[in-house]
């Protein structure tokens, strides 16, 4: 029988590859799956260093909730997790997205940020302060308005993925979403829950929206105008001037001029000061 079977060339990749995802299969049920696919991914990458990601369960209405996380070295996870989970998700793009409604499908970074928003304070703070130059998300549709989220990120060499790269995560997508729909199903995102739950920031169920838009209102709403809290907010998300006023529907010189009154007005002089403003205001 064996004779009829054609000889070919099986590389130790693709074999590592089919016990990765074998691995990801007889695990489904359990808080196991997280480790074993993002075992598979790293083998797919033939990445050298390993692999840093979050894995996240969205709701919409309430704040991003963690389930998994790994390769994240211990001097960026006070940032990256705590302060993360707990405010810094009002201004990340991709949890804005979602709660706008984003589809399912592999996002990297760069097709979903506003314009200038690798040269905002955001940006510096929780991305290159954490050893991340830019990620990559796998969002899934759960049922109930649920959402997998999946973070990967080059965290241990603070590298982008390459083209290459990109297009491997690309070409896993599929495999990828029916493997994390499955792990709902058969019981291992409630495991996950379970066994993670004691280490998870503390979160609010306020509704999401309520929470953006109440953090956005009451910012500085004793001293700035509502336009000016609008031009705040989008400078803030990575917005350039440019943007801002195409979103608003008025002219780049009228930002700039609402930008000028409302930093005078709270006696700052960069958008990192504003930034700080915000984040000690929401928390």
């Amino acid at each position: 029988m064996d004779s009829l079977i054609p000889k070919v060339r099986v590389t130790a990749a693709l074999l590592a590859w089919h016990q990765a995802l074998a691995d990801c299969l007889a695990n489904l049920q359990t808080a196991d799956f997280c480790k074993d696919l993002l075992k598979a991914l790293q083998v797919l990458l033939s990445a050298k260093n390993e692999l840093s990601a979050l894995l996240g369960l969205e709701c919409k209405g309430e704040p991003p909730r963690l389930l998994y996380h790994c390769g994240i070295a211990q001097a960026y996870q006070e940032t990256l997790l705590e302060r993360y989970y707990k405010r810094g998700y009002l201004l990340d793009p991709f949890c804005l997205a979602v709660d706008n409604g984003l589809a399912e499908g592999f996002y990297p970074l760069a097709s979903i940020a506003p314009d200038d928003f690798f040269h905002s304070e955001y940006y510096r703070v929780y991305y290159q302060r954490t050893g991340s130059m830019e990620d990559a998300h796998f969002i899934v549709d759960l049922a109930d308005g649920r959402k997998l989220s999946l973070c990967v990120f080059q965290g241990q060499s603070c590298a982008r993925f390459s083209k290459r790269e990109l297009a491997l995560l690309q070409s896993a997508w599929p495999l990828l979403r029916e493997l994390l729909r499955q792990f709902d199903q058969q019981g291992g995102l409630r495991a996950c829950l379970g066994a993670q739950q004691v280490n998870l920031p503390n979160a609010s169920h306020d509704a999401l929206e309520d929470k953006i838009r109440g953090a956005f209102n009451h910012f500085q709403h004793s001293h700035l105008t509502e336009r000016e809290q609008q031009v705040a907010h989008l400078l803030l998300c990575g917005h350039s001037v440019k943007s801002s006023a195409k979103q608003l529907a008025i002219s780049p010189e009228t930002v700039r001029m609402h930008r000028k009154h409302l930093y005078s007005k709270l006696k700052i002089g960069s958008q990192a000061e504003l930034f700080a403003l915000f984040i000690a205001s929401a928390a």
